[in-house]
């Protein structure tokens, strides 16, 4: 089907559709699109590539969607041109906030579920903030022409679990393109038009902002009332900065320049902003001179995992500061201050959405900007409140005051909601307990399908709880969470030495009752990390001045022995005095230098 000519001035809006695709991970959301795209002639032969929206490597790679992604289609059926704008959305629960603004920019969203997979605990997530969002939702079974595919168990599972009646439920393959067209029907027919006054003042929700190195600031937007055309002056809410609009248009799928986008539809804008700090998601672009009402739904994304990262070599501190610079520009949400650290020098202390956000960010410092960094254990906030009533949030272990320094500590909460297959639901309650986790929760949504919800420690979750979910659940368990507040614990600060010497990188935040193991694991991990030395090096694991592990990584010794053959004994000893005297100078002023890969072995304590 060719691609059906832009007309001219804006669409009417009863010819509009904007929807998005909610899913979990790899249930073939990113695919579809592409389907999509091809079915109506926006992909030509030459252009097709597999996730072609996902334009990042790591994207492809992973095969998990990152950022938001817009794009414009025009489907033609009876003669008339219906708009179509397709927000691609993440899936995974560290972006949450970028799909909540997707979904505010839309009236529907097609339901994706894997025929084999069924519902997980992501989808729910995703599909109850679109119910929240007042969305018409069409459900459609993906990967129906693969052998284990089950569609009726499917349909009964979206019934049950959400609730949505599954009639009218649309079976697709992504991969081969089988039901595409009837979807692009049911679009049509289904999403309501956007409803909005053009002839009102302009009022336009950003949903997603990246750095061009050519245009500077370019920002996905919805407009919901008014226009916005080239030369206006307009000014962002948030920060009550004016700015000009220096081009409008939309991705089809690459951009092209329209000149003017009007109440309903869906495009990119470029403004003369210099930091896309100015350029929020969430915010709410209105006229400079106009005082109109801010859209709902904004809110400041606070980070809620916390790390170090620091030069290998101090030469490249600059280097780095440049490059989460021009990294901050592309992804809005991720923070970062100067810190320093008497084992690794100057770094930065860098806030993320999620671990996922963290190996993601971590990932594109290595490669885009071709850096060797080294990032520490993540670690949480924690609010410290003190004897005279005063109170401090932490996000360094290394800043936690010593003991008996402090009246009590309260850590963050979270819901944590776990979809499982029954049978390893034994082993999965066992794991929450162990990491200090209240159930809340159980149903059967099915007879071979478990939801339990836990009030759990964020804390325990940072440590390599999701691997050790998906290794016991042989990899078919969902984890999805959100923040539920503060509650007091009995928390210690466990140091790591190395010959005597704090090494404040390797400090960690611990309940109590966990400490013991938490200390000795970290000193057993440490052992195998830290290479032999000329002389012994002492491993100990503290809380404040009191030793609760030890180990030792023995010394290299040489066979000093080796070129006596024969002789007298005394000649012998005289050789090994001599070289335990060296020895015992060495490590005197001995220097244990720490690798890399002993700062990542904290991730893997058990």
């Amino acid at each position: 089907m060719s691609q059906p000519s832009k007309t001219v001035g804006p669409t009417p809006q009863s010819n509009i559709r904007s929807f998005c695709i909610i899913a979990h991970i790899d249930h073939g959301k990113s695919t579809l699109a592409d389907r999509l795209m091809e079915e109506t002639g926006l992909l030509g032969e030459r252009d097709k590539t597999a996730q072609y929206l996902d334009r990042m490597d790591i994207e492809r790679e992973r095969g998990i969607t990152i950022k938001a992604q817009a794009v414009r289609m025009t489907y033609r059926r009876d003669g008339v041109d219906y708009e179509l704008n397709l927000i691609d959305t993440p899936g995974h629960v560290d972006f949450g906030y970028e799909v909540s603004r997707s979904l505010a920019a839309c009236e529907g969203a097609l339901l994706v579920v894997d025929a084999t997979q069924g519902v997980e605990a992501q989808t729910l997530a995703n599909v109850y903030m679109a119910l929240d969002a007042n969305l018409e939702i069409i459900p459609v079974i993906n990967k129906i022409d693969l052998p284990s595919a089950d569609v009726l168990r499917v349909c009964e599972q979206i019934e049950e679990a959400i609730g949505l009646d599954t009639t009218d439920a649309l079976s697709v393959s992504a991969k081969s393109g089988l039901g595409v067209p009837a979807l692009l029907d049911a679009i049509v027919d289904r999403v309501p038009a956007p409803k909005g006054d053009r002839e009102a003042p302009l009022r336009a929700l950003i949903v997603d902002s990246w750095w061009d190195s050519y245009k500077g600031v370019i920002s996905i937007v919805r407009v919901v009332d008014g226009r916005m055309k080239i030369g206006d002056r307009v000014k962002m809410m948030a920060t009550g900065r004016r700015y000009d609009v220096i081009d409008v248009g939309a991705f089809a799928p690459d951009a092209v320049s329209f000149g003017e986008l009007a109440a309903g539809e869906v495009g990119y804008m470029v403004l003369n902003v210099k930091e896309v700090s100015d350029s929020k998601v969430g915010d709410t672009v209105a006229p400079a001179d106009v005082e109109v009402d801010r859209l709902p739904g904004f809110k400041v994304v606070q980070p809620m995992v916390f790390a170090g990262v620091f030069p290998t070599d101090n030469a490249d501190y600059a280097n780095l500061r440049d490059a989460l610079s021009k990294l901050t520009l592309n992804d809005a949400s991720l923070t970062w201050e100067a810190e320093t650290s008497a084992a690794l020098g100057f770094g930065f202390r860098l806030g993320f959405l999620g671990l996922l956000h963290m190996e993601i960010i971590q990932e594109r410092l290595e490669r885009e900007y071709d850096l060797d960094i080294i990032t520490t254990a993540p670690s949480v906030k924690y609010q410290v409140h003190h004897k005279d009533g005063t109170m401090v949030v932490i996000d360094n272990p290394a800043k936690m005051p010593d003991p008996g320094g402090f009246d009590f500590i309260e850590e963050p909460m979270v819901t944590a909601r776990i979809q499982l297959p029954e049978e390893f639901l034994g082993a999965v309650m066992k794991l929450c307990q162990d990491r200090r986790g209240i159930q809340t929760d159980l149903k059967y949504p099915s007879p071979q399908r478990v939801y339990v919800t836990y009030q759990m420690p964020l804390g325990e979750i940072v440590f390599g709880f999701y691997d050790h979910l998906k290794s016991i659940s042989r990899g078919y368990a969902s984890l999805d969470y959100e923040m539920a507040g503060y509650e007091r614990a009995d928390l210690v600060r466990v140091d790591l030495l190395v010959n005597g010497e704090r090494v404040d990188a390797l400090s960690l935040i611990t309940h109590r009752a966990n400490s013991f193991n938490r200390g000795r694991d970290l000193c057993i991990k440490m052992k195998e990390e830290i290479p032999q030395q000329q002389f012994e090096v002492a491993i100990q694991a503290a809380i404040g001045s009191k030793v609760i592990a030890r180990t030792n990584v023995k010394a290299l010794r040489k066979n000093v022995l080796a070129k006596c053959y024969g002789g007298d004994i005394s000649r012998k000893r005289k050789l090994l005095e001599k070289q335990k005297r060296g020895k015992k100078r060495l490590k005197a002023v001995g220097n244990v230098e720490i690798p890399q890969t002993a700062f990542h072995a904290i991730l893997k304590l058990d």
